[in-house]
C-alpha cells in the first residue's frame, strides 16, 4: 500500500471477528481484509464463555500475516461487543475466561439487586443506562452472590477490548465507551461511580486509568514483536465498544439524523452532547452510552437479527443452504402482517429454541402460528420494523432537531427488505451503509489518532465519500399505519 500509513483494525463481535487493513489517500478510505474468523460461545459446566486466548491467538495471527507481507503498520486498535469482562489476579495471569453476557447467571440478578441494594431510579439517575440483565453491574453482582473464584482473587477488571490491549502491550486502561456500557459510569463526570462500585464490593483502584477514544494505550511488549515479526507498533484506544466505533462511521452531513446499527442486536438513536437523564428517558428504558469527541450516543437496544440468525441455524439444511437474499425474498410472498411480535420480550432472549419461542408467542397472543421459514422470516422482518417504528417516535420526543432521515450501519445495511420496511414503517428517508461501519470507524480513529483527520465530521465526510449508499424511500404510509396499530394492540395484551 505504498508508503501511506496503515492502520490495523480488529472488530470482534459476537459471533465473529476479523482484522482489516485500512488507509487514508486523496480523501478516500481504502480498507482489506486480511482474517476473518469465528467467535465461539463456550458452554461448560451450565455457564457460557468466551475464549480471550482465541481471540487473543487471532490478533497474533492477523499481526503475523501483516509482516509476511511486509505491511508496515502505523497503529493498531481494538472494538469489541460491551459489558464484558477479564478479571485479572495477583499474578497478573487472567483468572479463568470470561463469562458471556447471555450466561444464565444474571437471570434475577438485576431485579434482586434494585430491590435489596440500590433502587432502579437512582441507579438510572447515575448512569442513564438502559436495564438489561447482563449489563456489567449485574453480572458483577451475581458473580459475587456466587461466591465466584475469580471474582474473589481479582486485582484487576479489564472490559474486554482493554484485556486485549494489554495482552499486546502490557498497559492497563479503561476506554470510555467501553466502560458507559457496564452501568457503572456516570456520563456527567465520566468516571466510574465510587457508590455503585462498592456495592459490589469493589474499588477505583481495581480498573484501569479512564481514557477517551484516540489515546495511546503502549506499545506491542518485546514478546509479541518478537512473536510477530512486528516492530514497537503503537496500539490505540479507539471507540473500543463496537457500536461506538460504528456510530462514528455514520456518513451524515449534519447532526440532525438518527442512526440504526443493524446487526445481531440493533441500536437505535441518536448522538447528543450531554446525556439525556430524565424521568421520561427512565420511563423509556434509554440509555446514554459514550461516544467520541465528547458526545453521548442516546439509545435503545433492541434485540435485531439475532432472531433471523438463531431461527436459520435450527432450519433443515436444504434451507440452511439458500443464500439470504433467497430466504429472504420468499418471505415476501407470505401475506404481511399475519404473525406479529415484540422481538424485546423476555421469551427471544436466549431460549433454546428461538422457532418455538417465536411460536409459543404468536400462540399466547391468539395470532396465527408461523409455521414454514419464510412465514417466521416475514413475521421477524415485519416485526422489526414495527419495532423501529416505535423506538423511533421517541426518539423524535427527545430530539432538539428534525429527524428526516436515519442511516442504517453494519451487517444489516445489506438487509434490502428490511430497510424498505423501515423507511416505510417510519415514513421517512432511509440511507444504507457502510456495511462495515464498525471497522470502519476503528481505522478512521486511529488515522484521527496519527493526524491524518482533524475531527468528527472530516471522518464522516470522508467516509461518505469512500463508500456508495443505498436510498429508500418511504410509502405505503396507511398500511404500515394499521399495522402499527395491530402491533400496539398485540404488545400491549
Amino acid at each position: 500500500m505504498d508508503n501511506q500509513k496503515c492502520f490495523f483494525a480488529v472488530d470482534l463481535g459476537a459471533t465473529s471477528g476479523r482484522t482489516i487493513i485500512g488507509t487514508v489517500k486523496d480523501g478516500k478510505l481504502m480498507q482489506e481484509e486480511i482474517t476473518r474468523f469465528p467467535n465461539n460461545l463456550i458452554e461448560q459446566g451450565g455457564h457460557f464463555y468466551w475464549d480471550i486466548y482465541a481471540l487473543y491467538f487471532e490478533i497474533i495471527r492477523g499481526l503475523k500475516e501483516v509482516a509476511r507481507r511486509n505491511i508496515e503498520i502505523t497503529s493498531i486498535g481494538i472494538d469489541t461487543w460491551g459489558v464484558d469482562f477479564v478479571f485479572i489476579g495477583e499474578d497478573n495471569a487472567i483468572l479463568r475466561n470470561p463469562r458471556a453476557y447471555r450466561d444464565p447467571i444474571t437471570f434475577g440478578a438485576m431485579e434482586d439487586y434494585l430491590k435489596n441494594v440500590i433502587s432502579k431510579k437512582e441507579v438510572y439517575d447515575v448512569t442513564g443506562i438502559q436495564f438489561l440483565n447482563f449489563n456489567s453491574i449485574f453480572q458483577l453482582y451475581a458473580m459475587r452472590k456466587e461466591d465466584n473464584a475469580a471474582f474473589n482473587h481479582a486485582k484487576k477488571i479489564l472490559f474486554v477490548p482493554d484485556a486485549l490491549s494489554w495482552m499486546l502491550t502490557g498497559n492497563e486502561v479503561c476506554e470510555y465507551t467501553i466502560a458507559s456500557t457496564s452501568q457503572l459510569l456516570d456520563p456527567r463526570s465520566g468516571q466510574l461511580d465510587e457508590r455503585l462500585l462498592a456495592s459490589l464490593g469493589l474499588s477505583r483502584k481495581m480498573f484501569g486509568k479512564m481514557v477517551n477514544p484516540g489515546t495511546q494505550i503502549g506499545v506491542l511488549t518485546e514478546e509479541v514483536q518478537k512473536m510477530t515479526g512486528l516492530g514497537a507498533v503503537p496500539v490505540i484506544a479507539v471507540a473500543g465498544h463496537d457500536t461506538a466505533s460504528a456510530v462514528a462511521a455514520v456518513p451524515a452531513k449534519d447532526e440532525q439524523f438518527a442512526y440504526l446499527s443493524s446487526g445481531t442486536w440493533s441500536l437505535m438513536g441518536i448522538e447528543t452532547k450531554k446525556a439525556i437523564i430524565s424521568d421520561r428517558s427512565y420511563e423509556l428504558n434509554f440509555t446514554n452510552e459514550g461516544g467520541i469527541e465528547g458526545t453521548t450516543r442516546f439509545l435503545k437496544n433492541i434485540c435485531g437479527m439475532w432472531l433471523y440468525e438463531r431461527c436459520r441455524k435450527e432450519w433443515p439444511e436444504e434451507v440452511r443452504q439458500l443464500s439470504h437474499p433467497e430466504l429472504q425474498g420468499s418471505a415476501m410472498n407470505v401475506e404481511a402482517f399475519r404473525s406479529i411480535i415484540n422481538p424485546d420480550d423476555a421469551l427471544f432472549a436466549n431460549p433454546v429454541s428461538m422457532i418455538e419461542a417465536i411460536q409459543q408467542y404468536c400462540r399466547n397472543t391468539g395470532q396465527p402460528v408461523p409455521e414454514t421459514p419464510a412465514e417466521i422470516c416475514r413475521c421477524i422482518f415485519d416485526s422489526l420494523a414495527l419495532r423501529y417504528r416505535q423506538v423511533f417516535g421517541w426518539l423524535k420526543e427527545f430530539a432538539d432537531f428534525d429527524l428526516n432521515v436515519l442511516h442504517i450501519i453494519g451487517g444489516g445495511s445489506l438487509n434490502k427488505y428490511l430497510n424498505q420496511f423501515t423507511a416505510d414503517s417510519l415514513g421517512v428517508e432511509v440511507l444504507a451503509g457502510p456495511q462495515e461501519g464498525t471497522a470502519i470507524g476503528n481505522i478512521m480513529l486511529q488515522a484521527k489518532a496519527a493526524g491524518e483527520v482533524a475531527d468528527i465530521w472530516q471522518m464522516r465526510k470522508i467516509i461518505a465519500d469512500s463508500i456508495e449508499m443505498v436510498k429508500y424511500e418511504p410509502k405505503d404510509a396507511d398500511v404500515w399505519a394499521q399495522a402499527f396499530d395491530k402491533y400496539l394492540s398485540i404488545i400491549n395484551k
